[in-house]
């Protein structure tokens, strides 16, 4: 009779980060830098701790894609958080630059529609694949070529689309953070030099356990960012109408 193996679990595992903790540390960056580049441009340490947000949130949209019960809705609540918070960006700024929920929304629907052709191999899913990353691909990077007369830019542009896509389908753990630096690096030298420093989420990445942590903060996640936005800009409001009425 063989002996039942016993899984154990690494120490990384034990000490990690929940995907909740990650994404409260990705807030926190984010809102650090919103604050640099709004209220305060010259101090560039908000800035530096800003370039932890984008690549935590983008994986964790990945493991979100993973992991989710329902794709449909999965999609349709990233999409439609998207929407709104266009809209009332469009309103208050006339600004036609995507926020990273459309990002994001550009980077789900392109791999649910690859994955469902790699586990459902037919025409219709191969030609629906297809469609979904032409359209992924027009509207995260052709369309600013088009309108560049305009402000219209996707959030991180189409490497920001293509980070969680690229961490989606990375087979194993070494190499989705392996790829995902490949992508920061490719931004650092296509962008500005603060943009290297997004390769500090490594570290903090390695240490993701994979568990998503007690409490369900689904939502304050979903809602952090517009809620946030609108009290930075109210305060640059303020302080804008303070100094122009002086």
């Amino acid at each position: 009779m063989q002996k039942e193996q016993v899984k154990t679990k690494s120490p990384l595992t034990r000490i990690g980060l929940t995907n909740n903790q990650l994404k409260l540390i990705a807030m926190i960056a984010m809102a650090c830098d919103h604050v640099g580049k709004i209220l305060l441009p010259e101090v560039i340490i908000l800035q530096v701790i800003g370039r932890l947000s984008f690549p935590i949130f983008a994986y964790m949209i990945a493991e979100g894609c993973k992991y989710t019960k329902n794709r449909s809705k999965y999609l349709l609540q990233i999409a439609l958080l998207g929407l709104l918070c266009q809209v009332v960006f469009y309103i208050a700024m006339q600004s036609l630059y995507q926020n990273i929920f459309i990002t994001f929304t550009l980077s789900i629907m392109t791999i649910f529609a690859i994955d469902r052709f790699i586990n459902k191999k037919n025409l219709l899913n191969f030609a629906i694949a297809i469609l979904v990353v032409a359209v992924s691909f027009f509207f995260g990077y052709a369309l600013y070529g088009i309108i560049n007369f305009s402000d219209y830019y996707v959030d991180y542009g189409y490497l920001g689309v293509l980070f969680p896509i690229v961490i989606y389908f990375a087979p194993n753990k070494w190499l989705k953070l392996i790829s995902g630096a490949i992508i920061m690096l490719i931004y650092g030298f296509c962008f500005d030099y603060l943009q290297f420093f997004m390769l500090l989420t490594i570290p903090l990445l390695l240490l993701y356990n994979g568990k998503r942590g007690k409490a369900n903060l689904k939502y304050v996640f979903y809602f952090f960012y517009p809620l946030h936005l609108v009290i930075i800009y109210g305060v640059y409001v303020i302080q804008y109408l303070e100094y122009f009425l002086g």
